[in-house]
């Protein structure tokens, strides 16, 4: 299977090796520097430099994911580093050898691109595939997304594998950052293979969890939602989600049975990180039915009962990451939907200066009854929100 076939953007060799200096650029940046273990700084560091192939985006906004908060509180990666990958901005410069973009169109950019022809991409498994492990964009330091910058280097091969993704006029910059876990959510929602007559349950109600139940409900019969906050379930009635599970008072498994026949869910879907409810995600599963981990990346364990798996069949599996075979269809979703029912923005709780990002991603980092998405946008001023 050719992952990038519909939207590979080749790059052509012009003769005009000096495009890239046609906009007089800043020599340096603020940027959210990682220097270890919940130790984010925000400091000046050199704009990017790019060659080749390669393109420098402006960037107007950038979501804080989870994956990234997981970097900063567990110490996977090592310092110094920019992370920050749900981004969209404007090109600034062009490198040598692109043509198909120009200086001052918008953008979204993934940070991974897969090849398209290795063994793993061929299987559908493109998260694994050697070329998508490797990071190409980044801000300065080691490759890490950079979207928690005023500027991003993105690398030729992601260039001229369709990582980098135009944005209609007409739809904001932040709709457009979510292209990439929108992407995420609907192959994980795709490797389900849901049915119209599937009852669905979501744990978690933060912005992953609620897309993955608004892309859910387009085609099972009943989509359950969980969560201990009653504003977000608030949040997600404004999405067409009528089933509303609150975990604080309620007792999650017996409410699914309820509302399923005494059978349980089609399909559980976990949107919650940690390990601690894969017990209940588990159980709340039918006989026969699938259990998909979507938040656990950091490595552990984990106690599960092998009988639920062997003797009641029921299917434990994970997504991770996005594919680019269904690119088309999600920037359909995003872009189409802004006006048509799929308003992303609204998402948004709080929007932060690149000078506040320390404070942006203590928010994050600390979930609450009125937080959800969480943005770092470079034009803000001090005070913003």
């Amino acid at each position: 299977m050719n992952e990038v076939k519909s939207v590979r953007r080749m790059a052509t060799q012009t003769s005009n090796p000096a495009r890239q200096r046609e906009q007089k650029l800043p020599a340096t940046m603020r940027a959210v520097v990682y220097h270890g273990v919940n130790d984010m700084r925000v400091e000046n560091v050199t704009v990017p430099h790019i060659g080749p192939g390669e393109l420098l985006v402006k960037i107007a906004t950038c979501g804080i994911c989870g994956t990234d908060l997981k970097k900063i509180h567990f110490g996977s990666h090592s310092a110094p580093r920019i992370f920050g990958h749900e981004m969209a901005g404007t090109i600034v410069a062009i490198g040598p050898g692109v043509s198909s973009f120009k200086i001052g169109e918008r953008v979204m950019t993934f940070h991974h691109v897969p090849c398209g022809e290795c063994y793993y991409c061929r299987k559908g498994t493109p998260a694994q595939c050697p070329l998508y492990k490797k990071t190409g964009v980044t801000a300065g330091f080691e490759p890490s997304g950079g979207g928690f910058a005023e500027y991003i280097r993105v690398m030729d091969f992601v260039v001229s594998n369709g990582g980098v993704v135009r944005i209609p006029d007409g739809v904001p910059f932040e709709q457009a950052a979510f292209v990439e876990p929108v992407n995420t959510v609907l192959k994980g929602v795709k490797l389900l293979n849901l049915a119209p007559d599937d009852a669905v349950l979501v744990i978690g109600q933060g912005p992953i969890g609620l897309m993955h139940a608004v892309l859910s409900s387009r085609i099972a019969g009943k989509v359950l939602t969980s969560d201990l906050y009653p504003e977000r379930h608030a949040i997600a009635a404004n999405y067409g989600l009528k089933h509303p599970i609150h975990a604080g008072t309620e007792n999650v498994v017996e409410r699914v049975f309820a509302e399923t026949d005494g059978r349980g869910a089609d399909a559980v879907i976990l949107a919650v990180g940690g390990t601690a409810l894969i017990r209940t995600a588990m159980d709340a599963a039918r006989p026969g039915g699938k259990v998909m981990l979507f938040a656990q990346t950091q490595h552990g364990e984990a106690t599960i009962d092998p009988a639920a798996v062997c003797v009641d069949e029921k299917t434990l599996l994970g997504s991770y990451s996005s594919s680019f075979s269904i690119l088309d269809e999600v920037t359909d979703l995003v872009f189409g939907g802004y006006r048509n029912g799929f308003d992303l923005t609204r998402l948004i709780s709080h929007r932060y200066s690149i000078d506040e990002a320390v404070a942006a991603i203590e928010v994050a980092s600390h979930p609450k009854a009125d937080s959800m998405k969480i943005m770092i946008e470079p034009s803000l001023g001090a005070g913003a929100e």
